[in-house]
């Protein structure tokens, strides 16, 4: 038997098996063309196969994503939260990878605790998938990149600044800045920064990242302005974290400092008002929904890469 092809962090595969599946999902993009959403792709490659969809947090595009990529892949999919499986009672991820290893071809878990994504990946017998952990978050980065291609951007030449808080979504981005050669600027206030660490291992790999608090520093001339929710789920301190965090809201201001022809992008959900302002993600510079639309392409390629089609 082959070695199981997770993917779990952008850190741990080879930068050219991920420009690989960058490539595919522009590649299957453009060859759905206007067909139907629910039209199976013409190669169907997954036709027999299944892949679970587990969650322990809530999700519209991840689930909807991942659940349309694996039909239009001619596959299916099944879907449950922690709280329909016995996770929700006590039963071990270990012996949940096991067993539901037995019973289908691939694994997507969206996780609260980036162990228990690494816990489930060490006991699967099939590939397991990142559908967001409390650490990273690997797919929605895939899709981002290959939204910044659409637009004509040559990743290695950009320029990319992550304003906000230093979470899950900027740990990508700068284990995907030591991947694709895009210089990372990342503007945290105090207290929400990003682990010196996880910056450090990122660099010893390849990675151009600087740090800069001011947030209108870090857009002077960027390519990439990024933003992401101050409230994330789970969080129990939310008016703390808003009051200390507005200071890098993103804003017109921000984005009048960046190159004239930058883009904006947010993962979604989004909070007009707090970390973002309406006139700027609702703009013209604003690729979010393009980017939330990529996420099924992206995700069909890293599928594909995983199941080996």
């Amino acid at each position: 038997m082959s070695q199981v092809k997770h993917f779990l962090s952008l850190s741990d595969i080879a930068a050219s098996e991920l420009r690989a599946i960058l490539s595919e999902a522009h590649r299957i993009k453009k060859a759905r063309g206007s067909l139907p959403k629910g039209q199976i792709d013409m190669d169907a490659p997954f036709s027999g196969q299944t892949l679970a969809l587990i969650f322990e947090k809530s999700s519209t595009r991840t689930r909807f994503s991942f659940d349309m990529a694996m039909r239009q892949l001619g596959g299916t999919s099944i879907t449950a939260t922690s709280n329909d499986m016995q996770l929700g009672r006590g039963e071990t991820i270990e012996d949940t990878a096991k067993v539901l290893s037995r019973f289908v071809d691939g694994i997507m878990l969206r996780a609260n605790s980036h162990d228990t994504l690494t816990a489930l990946a060490q006991n699967a017998q099939v590939p397991v998938i990142n559908g967001l952990t409390d650490y990273n978050h690997p797919c929605q980065i895939m899709a981002d990149l290959q939204t910044l291609e659409e637009r004509g951007g040559q990743l290695s030449d950009m320029t990319l600044t992550w304003v906000g808080d230093g979470n899950n979504v900027a740990v990508s981005f700068a284990h995907a800045s030591a991947k694709f050669g895009f210089k990372l600027r990342i503007s945290c206030p105090y207290g929400y920064t990003m682990d010196g660490a996880i910056i450090e291992a990122a660099r010893a790999q390849g990675a151009n990242i600087e740090t800069i608090t001011d947030p209108l520093s870090a857009c002077k001339d960027t390519d990439v302005v990024i933003a992401d929710t101050f409230v994330s789920m789970g969080d129990t301190d939310a008016d703390k974290r808003l009051s200390d965090l507005m200071s890098h809201q993103v804003n017109d201001a921000l984005m009048e400092a960046a190159a004239k022809d930058a883009i904006f992008l947010h993962c979604l959900p989004a909070h007009r008002g707090e970390e973002v302002t309406a006139s700027v993600i609702d703009g013209p510079q604003s690729a979010v929904f393009d980017e939330a639309e990529n996420r099924l392409h992206a995700q069909k390629a890293v599928i594909r890469w995983s199941l080996e089609a």
